[in-house]
């Protein structure tokens, strides 16, 4: 396995910034200083807790716990590995890595399944690109069809990558193959059919795709994940899936279609305060929108819209604007998408237009431009006043009883949301549009909760609770001065380089409690500094062996240290050691001296040797003394 070399990495962290890491997954806002911060991307959570310190190059969420670097920030974002991470960022920044003498590059074989797909969906993307593009008959009809019948320009599809399947075509196959891809990837990339047991060659390889206009789906972070395969007159009458309008990659190691929206990549660039993310049900849609300059249109995979999905748009901004087509499917569709909506914290709105018995959003942008999105904002929807609307069109002729059922049915939308307040606002809403008392529905609603929060309880795995069972968050670490004292140590000395060089010499092996994960890491580092001399923090990766150590470095150097006197909090610790490895000898030998009685022997006089030395080590505590 290659090895970077830790000059290499020391270098790669100090050239890459950590904010231009983290903005790529996360929308991060100015916290004063070299900090900023935003929604963690590892937990669920409406709140800001996730803080970046650039100066630094640390993150940490006071939420869930999770700290680390850029490197570690990519390998949990991106499902990669260490040495895969490192390769990633060099590669996006443009760095050069170094590896160590005889260890090599990475190969092929190395890598990992999942980023040997990107790279394959890469070339994938490249060919249907240039089959659109082709100077033959297919890729003449592909073009006419794009610009006259689709009504789109060739800039648009040049900037989407819009892309052309073969009909008939061994090409795709023969030029991964000749690329070198791995058996594994070619089976497990999701654009070919390969039977089990078969040999993967070109002859055994059956396209997924033929014959479709093809739109590569890319990840938030743009990358290609997968394509949606358009049915043409192109499309060949042996194609499995020939009736089907649309076909879709099936999910892989690298395409999950629950966690992604489609277009959110660029999207999320564009969306802020007066331009909240407008939510359309197709790709095409969200492509009309960003051809007439609605920048932050974005699409499901299908209408199917999951909680994934909207915890990663509130991610980058709290609002969305739902702009489905007009028919029963899409006006079912939106009102699934409210309490989804409402419990991932999204402040959601309703693109209406009067008058209209079919509205979609593709033709109304053809045909009338930006323009139409102010005029369908004039005439959009809060939650409350969409949801009542679309389960009681006529409020005036409904009575007691039809009301009753419908609020039960708005009741469970409310509850979604977790602000006393933005569910008092509902019901207030609520009340004015059924003609109700507010009051009474107040109390409904109360009765509705507490018989959800009852049945939850009863269907509750054993070993949950309310308040702090097993999926409870974390609570955010302690901070330095409370902290155990092998982490308190370790906290300082990869804070004050003095400091550390100074214990290395003081701090016996046999005082340190190895079986705490912050025992043995500070063990190690002591042992580093004195034996091989400290290299600086920087290379502090090279001595992390397991997970929990690189999240508790992560924590421990998130937090720079104040004011404090770090040389009095070193030696308090060191004494703590000290007492903590010699007190129980100590008392020991005091029950041993006792039950000798005075008879004055031989080991007697050595027990009482033994005291008086401890006694003597424990009145003279090693301590730290730095030059100034």
């Amino acid at each position: 396995m290659p090895v970077i070399k830790a000059s290499s990495l020391r270098d790669l962290k100090l050239r890459v910034n950590i904010h231009d890491v983290v903005a790529r997954t996360v929308a991060l806002r100015k916290a004063g200083g070299n900090r900023f911060k935003g929604l963690c991307p590892f937990h669920a959570e409406k709140t800001p807790s996730f803080h970046v310190t650039t100066d630094k190059g640390f993150y940490k969420c006071f939420g869930c716990g999770k700290a680390g670097d850029i490197l570690s920030f990519v390998m949990e974002t991106e499902g990669l590995q260490f040495t895969e991470a490192a390769e990633t960022l060099a590669k996006r920044f443009g760095i050069e890595l170094e590896y160590e003498a005889g260890s090599g590059g990475p190969t092929r074989e190395e890598r990992s399944l999942r980023q040997e797909i990107f790279d394959l969906h890469d070339v994938a993307a490249d060919f249907y690109r240039q089959a659109f593009l082709a100077p033959n008959a297919h890729g003449a009809w592909i073009r006419d069809y794009w610009t006259k019948n689709r009504k789109f320009t060739p800039e648009l599809a040049d900037e989407f990558k819009i892309g052309f399947a073969p009909v008939e075509d061994r090409a795709l196959a023969e030029a991964l193959i000749k690329r070198r891809f791995s058996d594994e990837a070619l089976r497990q990339c999701g654009l070919f059919f390969v039977r089990d047991g078969v040999p993967v060659t070109s002859a055994t390889m059956r396209p997924r795709f033929r014959g479709r206009l093809m739109i590569p789906i890319r990840d938030h972070q743009g990358r290609v994940v997968a394509f949606t395969a358009r049915q043409l007159e192109l499309t060949p009458q042996d194609d499995p899936s020939h009736e089907a309008k649309y076909v879709n990659s099936p999910e892989t190691p690298i395409f999950t279609k629950s966690n992604l929206l489609f277009n959110l990549d660029r999207a999320r660039t564009a969306a802020g305060d007066g331009h909240p993310f407008v939510m359309v049900e197709g790709q095409l849609d969200a492509m009309r929108c960003w051809s007439v300059g609605l920048k932050t249109a974005v699409a499901p995979q299908g209408t199917s819209i999951t909680d994934g999905q909207l915890l990663l748009l509130r991610r980058y901004h709290s609002q969305v604007e739902c702009f489905f087509d007009s028919d029963a499917a899409g006006q079912k569709a939106a009102l699934r998408f409210l309490p989804l909506a409402l419990k991932a914290g999204l402040e959601a709105r309703f693109l209406m237009l009067a008058g209209a018995s079919k509205l979609d959003p593709d033709l109304l942008f053809l045909e009338r431009g930006l323009a139409a999105y102010d005029e369908v904002r004039k005439q959009s929807l809060g939650a409350m006043e969409f949801a009542v609307r679309s389960l009681l069109p006529n409020v005036g002729a409904a009575g007691a009883e039809q009301k009753a059922r419908v609020a039960q049915e708005l009741f469970a939308i409310i509850a979604q949301a977790e602000s006393e307040v933005a569910r008092a606002g509902f019901v207030a809403e609520v009340a004015q549009l059924l003609r109700l008392p507010t009051a009474a529905l107040e109390r409904d609603l109360r009765a509705f909760v507490a018989r959800q929060a009852g049945q939850a309880r009863y269907a509750a795995p054993a070993g949950g609770t309310a308040n702090g069972g097993a999926g409870a968050a974390p609570k955010p670490a302690a901070d330095a001065q409370t902290k155990p004292t092998e982490e308190h140590l370790l906290y300082l000395c990869l804070h004050h380089e003095p400091l550390l060089l100074g214990l290395s010499q003081q701090l016996p092996h046999d005082w340190i409690d190895t079986e705490t994960t912050a025992g043995r890491l500070l063990d190690r580092v002591l042992a580093e500094a004195q034996h091989n001399g400290w290299p600086g923090r920087e290379a502090l990766d090279q001595l992390l062996e397991t997970e929990e150590e690189k999240a508790l470095a992560a924590n421990l150097l998130f937090e720079g240290p104040g004011d404090e006197d770090l040389v009095k909090f070193a030696n308090e610790g060191l004494r703590a050691l000290q007492r903590r490895f010699l007190e129980p000898q100590l008392r020991q030998i005091e029950l041993e001296i006792a039950s000798q009685g005075t008879n004055g022997d031989a080991h007697l006089f050595s027990l009482l040797k033994q005291r008086a030395e401890i006694i003597r080590q424990l009145q003279n505590s090693p301590k730290l003394i730095l030059a100034s």
